[in-house]
């Protein structure tokens, strides 16, 4: 009854997605699966990661960020695409408050207003749709909808699915609240592989993945992130596993300037009410960037491990522990012929002799047409 009722509990939360127009109704997620009863889709599991590793073991220490819902979705081509995204929006009109007049809300208007992002994969072996409903809160309620994924975890530690059937099920049957004695069962499991396995990493604080040149950024940021929080890698390898974490990293934000966006948005979103942790984890991905990255030219690497440094100093500067970025002072140690005693760090410059010139002196100055 512990986890079910720990599920029950954490269900019953209200996400309200703020938003910039005026506040939804708060949803939950029994809320949410108006969305799945539209359109027949199977709500199989809260995904990955944040809900699922708050409600497998009691006290992993990390809480969750989003509410992450997966649907099972038909998504054969782009029509099947664009009726996920016109049920969702539908959906928000049913959450407006009283007195909003709904019949001059555009679709555009609730895309505005009240969706983060979208995200659109179809390919050879990736066909899904996520959209993403803002919280000022900074979690915020992720519709993942999947016809086919390849990889759907980063690390051991986040790779647990929380199936709903059962639950769904109950709420729509059952008159009597859920007790004790009285409640479905409900199943989790992990899509690392193995769950005893992971579920051992969760509660120990280890980290341990497999192929990160598989996922979109290499789970670097994640990566980093955990080692901040206390975890400590699994084994040796995951040295030889951070190049590929970096080289996939800078594959898919090879600009210095996506680098930053990326690196903006990351601190944003995984940070909120944790402001305090930013600079660790800055100095903490400025190690591991500048210990395993052997894909970059020398200029490229020092323009990102410069990038991570003035973040780090703007993250000082925006808690007061500097006055002012621009009253930061940076010292370099000199080289070690400076300590020569015949070396000297002025040049004499050989003057020419002055002399008398009794001649008519001619302006040096040549005019400019």
């Amino acid at each position: 009854w512990e986890q079910p009722g720990r599920r029950e509990q954490l269900g019953r939360e209200e996400q309200p997605p703020l938003g910039r127009g005026s506040p939804l109704r708060e949803l939950g997620c029994s809320g949410c699966c108006q969305c799945s009863a539209k359109c027949g889709w199977a709500l199989v599991s809260e995904l990955h990661g944040q809900l699922g590793k708050t409600q497998i073991p009691l006290d992993s220490g990390l809480g969750y960020k989003d509410l992450d819902l997966i649907f099972c979705a038909d998504l054969r081509g782009e029509e099947e695409f664009q009726t996920v995204k016109d049920v969702v929006l539908d959906c928000l009109l049913d959450f407006l408050p009283e007195g909003v007049n709904k019949e001059k809300i555009t679709p555009l208007t609730l895309k505005e207003a009240y969706v983060q992002k979208m995200v659109k994969v179809c390919n050879d072996s990736d066909r899904w749709s996520l959209i993403s409903l803002s919280n000022n809160s900074g979690k915020n309620v992720e519709l993942k909808f999947v016809d086919s994924l390849r990889r759907q975890f980063e690390f051991s530690v986040d790779s647990f699915q929380i199936k709903l059937d059962s639950l769904l099920l109950f709420y729509e049957c059952s008159e009597n609240p859920m007790t004790e004695t009285f409640h479905p069962t409900i199943i989790g499991e992990s899509v690392y592989g193995d769950f005893h396995e992971a579920f051992d990493h969760l509660c120990n604080k280890i980290i341990a993945t497999r192929n990160p040149e598989e996922i979109r950024g290499g789970g670097l940021l994640k990566y980093c992130n955990l080692l901040v929080r206390g975890f400590r890698p699994a084994s040796d390898e995951i040295k030889t596993l951070q190049r590929y974490m970096c080289s996939r990293f800078f594959i898919d934000f090879s600009d210095i300037g996506e680098q930053q966006r990326k690196l903006e948005s990351y601190l944003q979103n995984h940070f909120v009410g944790l402001e305090d942790r930013k600079y660790d984890y800055l100095m903490t991905l400025h190690g591991v960037v500048n210990e395993s990255t052997v894909c970059l030219m020398g200029h490229e690497r020092r323009q990102t491990l410069n990038l991570i440094t003035m973040l780090a100093i703007r993250v000082l500067a925006d808690q007061n522990v500097i006055p002012n970025v621009a009253n930061v002072t940076c010292y370099y140690q000199p080289a070690p012929y400076v300590a020569d005693a015949n070396f000297s760090n002025y040049y004499i410059a050989q003057v020419q002799p002055v002399f008398t010139c009794q001649q008519q002196t001619y302006s040096t100055w040549l005019p400019c047409n």
